[in-house]
This record gives structure tokens, sequence and C-alpha cells, in this order.
């Protein structure tokens, strides 16, 4: 099956959930990219389209170099989701705010929830994955949990839930609740690959069971970013819900048992 075309899929906008002097909250749609990263030129960021709608919020943060060495505009950006990734995401609308953001962050006092569907059957209802992460020694682009993974390997924790499970045209899939304990560079794509239950439609973790997969159907990577629950900088204490995609509720029906 064909994975849709980001940009394609890009041309939607994000939806705001919520906004205050301090932050911005929205739900990123897939296909964009949260800031620039110095390879694609055209694709939509979060950043322009913040900046925007608020002007004043450009340059708050911290400034962020591509691996090639180019400024990155990374104004109000706190924490990322990769651009294949659809779901909650909270910008910082001055310094103030954005420096309180990252520390809770830094301090693990965020609670993220996430859903996935993956290739196999999660046989465990619920469980823990922990397992450093490190660079993967072949694919500069992807991260490793495995035997193998080079450079500095960091503590990465993952808890999940099994929602549910079963087949769809004879092959198993498992619906998941995922909550990251840790904040690594594809954590949660690359733990699940790591056990072998990739994530549906991931081109980059999960390639050797996308080509010959029925994928569920789903012309997309089927992760997103659920809930995000945190104290903001007025010290309200928010919990914030980005809707279930209508493609991962689909697809769930699919399978269940």
């Amino acid at each position: 099956m064909e994975i849709e075309n980001v940009e394609e899929a890009s041309k939607s906008e994000p939806i705001v959930l919520f906004e205050d002097a301090d932050v911005l909250v929205i739900n990123k749609p897939y296909g964009w990219l949260v800031h620039e990263d110095g390879f694609n030129k055209n694709a939509p960021t979060v950043v322009d389209w913040f900046v925007g709608r608020v002007p004043e919020a450009r340059d708050v943060g911290e400034q962020g170099y591509s691996p090639k060495g180019d400024e990155l505009n990374r104004s109000g950006v706190v924490h990322r989701l990769d651009r294949e990734t659809s779901g909650v995401l909270i910008l910082a609308k001055h310094q103030e705010a954005h420096q309180y953001l990252k520390e809770l962050f830094k301090d693990r006092s965020v609670y993220k929830e996430y859903r996935a569907l993956v290739y196999g059957r999660m046989n465990d209802r619920w469980g823990t994955i922990n397992r450093p992460i490190g660079r993967n020694g072949k694919d500069h682009r992807r991260r490793s949990a495995e035997r193998g993974a080079k450079g500095v390997l960091r503590e990465a924790i993952t808890e999940f839930e099994r929602i549910g499970m079963g087949e769809y045209l004879d092959e198993p899939f498992s619906y998941l609740k995922l909550v990251p304990k840790t904040g690594r560079t594809h954590q949660l794509r690359a733990h699940l690959r790591a056990v072998d239950r990739p994530i549906v439609g991931d081109t980059l973790y999960g390639d050797y069971k996308l080509e010959n997969s029925n994928n569920l159907e789903i012309k997309r990577l089927a992760l997103h970013a659920h809930i995000l629950e945190l104290t903001l900088p007025s010290g309200a204490e928010e919990r914030f819900i980005a809707p279930i995609p209508q493609e991962f509720e689909e697809a769930a029906e699919r399978i269940a048992e």
C-alpha cells in the first residue's frame, strides 16, 4: 500500500485547543514540521503559522541549528512532534513562559499520552519498555534501542497499555496507549521497533513490515499525541486533548474482536 504523500496531507492547518497570555496549544496536523529542519524547504511549519498568528512571539526560545550549521527559526517551541505525528503541542508566547515550560519538560513534570496502531500482537496487556536509546549505526536519520546502538546511550522509558488487538485480512495488529516517561528523539518509534512491534505506516522504523502488509488501510504514520497534562505558567492545572483521528478509530474497529 502507498503511504500518503506528506505534502498532500499538510494542506490542513493547526487547530487551536487553548490560548491565554502565555501559551498557545494546538492539534498539530500530520505532515507539518514543528520548525524548519534545513532540508524540507517547502514543508509547512508550525513556527511559521504561530509567528503569523502571534507576531510578538518571534525569536522566543532558543536558537537552533541544522546539521549543516544553518540557523533554524524555533520561535515558541518547547517540545516537538515528528512531522509524521499529529496531536497536541504547546507553544510559548514569551521568554518567561518558554523558560518555565522547558523546566517542566526537563523535570518530567508533564504527562504525555499517545495512541498508536502497531504490527503484530502485543500479548502483554500492560508493560514498560525500558531500553536506552542511541544512534543507529547504519542510518543517521534513525535512533536505536537495540544492540549495536552507537554514541551516548540515554535512558528511555515507555509505558504501554493494550487497548485492542485482532486481525484484519488475516494479519495481526494491536492498538496501544503509550506514555513516554522520558523525551528522547523518536522514542516511541524506536522502542516499538526494538520489541518487533513497529508502528503502522512507519517508513523509517517499520520498513521491514510495511511492504508486505495491508497496513490496516492507513496511509500515514499511526501515531497521535492524544493528551498533554501540565501546570501552566498562570498556575492553572490543565489537561489538553487532541481528538483521536477518524482513521485511527476506523482501524481500531477493523481489528475489534
